[in-house]
């Protein structure tokens, strides 16, 4: 069985076939949708800029709130850590 798909994203006028892996289909369709909300929101909030704005401003935001949620993730072993050393050193000071 091949592993890899035929899509076709659509953008406005514009077309985009690709040949991803079968089991991204999800995510590319999630991006595909993703993309069309934050350009739609920046076309209805910022009346009169060009095509190339919007896009800019769509690459932009989707981008802040990649990194975002990349520090997020990149903190949360350490906080877990940091939890499991809190309660050790409670249940230390706890038993003299």
């Amino acid at each position: 069985m091949d592993d890899t798909l035929s899509i076709t994203l659509h953008f406005g006028s514009w077309t985009l076939p690709m040949t991803i892996k079968r089991d991204e289909e999800y995510v590319y369709r999630q991006a595909e949708k993703l993309i069309k909300e934050r350009f739609s929101f920046y076309t209805s909030s910022y009346p009169g800029q060009s095509t190339e704005m919007y896009l800019v401003m769509t690459i932009l935001d989707i981008a802040v709130q990649s990194k975002r949620q990349e520090t997020t993730n990149d903190a949360q072993p350490v906080m877990e850590k940091l939890r499991l050393l809190l309660t050790e050193v409670e249940a230390a000071l706890n038993k003299k």
